[in-house]
């Protein structure tokens, strides 16, 4: 009977041996680091479903990033049904990514949110047109039929209008535009709304070449509107201002690391991808278009991430305008340089 409690014995501390040696050596579940310190964990809420629209928050969790600022981040999909304030408002992420036309609204609302990064510093939207259509100034609209998806995405292109003094029901015809190009190339619709990095190279990869079109750019025409931003809980935020230094900090080396190698920051939002929901080449014109908004021509890599208060200001003066809010934002709350601050120390 000795012998058998004896070797008993021996089993439990074998088993209690290699418990605890499991326990140090995490790394692949992402709870522990190195010589057993805890990995935080932070989860951030997309604004859509996994494309190089993102590419560099999963970069910088394929390349250890996160895990080299000691955090372990969940990146949740987003979709048509997902509204990424109300998920950070409520606690189900700890941070989210939408467009600060979005946010504005939700903060007038009440809602616990506060924007601590922008990451795209210029906007996306561009109206496309044919040559045939005659489309070369935005006088030319006159006329015309243009579209947008509206529900929110149409205040640059009414901003757009009334610079030029267009009556959007008695100079032209603004229409509801699908989430396709086939109103566009079925003619139903002269101008197109289309994102540069999305359905514009969607009209590209139609078989059409630039020569063939015209495109009217927001941020040349001076009615812009900030979009992908980061925003936080500010109950969350003012417990926990240094794990949100970290996620951005960590963000921002991914996003410096998917504008440097686009190659391997698609293999990562492919990794994550539906099936037969997009392809690579779609994914990679679409990483090198990101890259042009988040790091423009002539803008200082050192202030990627950086909000800009004139263009925050000239985001929330056409939101108020066209009723996205009902009262000027309050631009002290709104927005905070501190978290930004915090990742440049």
């Amino acid at each position: 009977m000795k012998k058998y409690r004896n070797r008993f014995a021996a089993i439990l501390f074998i088993f209690a041996l290699c418990f605890v040696t499991a326990c140090g050596n995490e790394d692949a579940s992402g709870d522990t680091v190195e010589g057993g310190e805890e990995l935080i964990p932070v989860k951030l809420q997309l604004k859509w479903v996994p494309q190089a629209q993102f590419a560099g928050y999963y970069m910088a969790m394929d390349q250890g990033f996160y895990q080299e600022e000691g955090l372990d981040v969940t990146i949740v999909p987003g979709g048509p049904d997902i509204v990424p304030e109300q998920q950070v408002a409520n606690g189900a992420a700890d941070i989210g990514i939408g467009w600060v036309a979005s946010l504005l609204p939700h903060q007038e609302q009440g809602l616990p949110l506060v924007q601590i990064a922008q990451i795209y510093q210029k906007s996306g939207l561009v109206l496309v047109s044919k040559q045939e259509a005659g489309i070369e100034t935005p006088e030319d609209l006159s006329g015309k039929n243009v579209g947008n998806w509206m529900g929110g995405n149409e205040f640059e292109v009414l901003a757009l209008f009334d610079k030029y003094e267009l009556d959007q029901n008695a100079d032209l015809s603004f229409v509801k535009q699908g989430f396709t190009m086939d109103q566009f190339f079925a003619d139903e619709i002269d101008a197109a709304s289309a994102m540069t990095y999305n359905k514009y190279q969607v009209v590209l990869e139609e078989g059409y070449e630039e020569s063939d079109l015209h495109v009217i750019d927001m941020n040349e025409e001076g009615v812009a509107m900030l979009e992908d931003n980061l925003f936080a809980n500010t109950e969350w935020l003012g417990e926990n201002k240094e794990i949100a230094a970290k996620f951005v900090r960590g963000s921002l080396k991914g996003w410096e690391a998917a504008i440097e190698d686009p190659e391997t920051a698609v293999d990562s939002v492919m990794a994550e991808a539906e099936a037969d929901s997009t392809t690579r080449d779609h994914q990679l014109k679409m990483m090198e278009e990101v890259g042009k908004l988040i790091l423009p021509e002539g803008f200082d890599p050192a202030d990627i991430g950086q909000i800009n208060d004139e263009m925050f200001k000239q985001t929330a003066d056409i939101a108020y305008e066209y009723g996205v809010i009902e009262e000027p934002a309050n631009l002290e709350n709104a927005y905070t340089h501190e978290i930004m601050e915090m990742v440049g120390e």
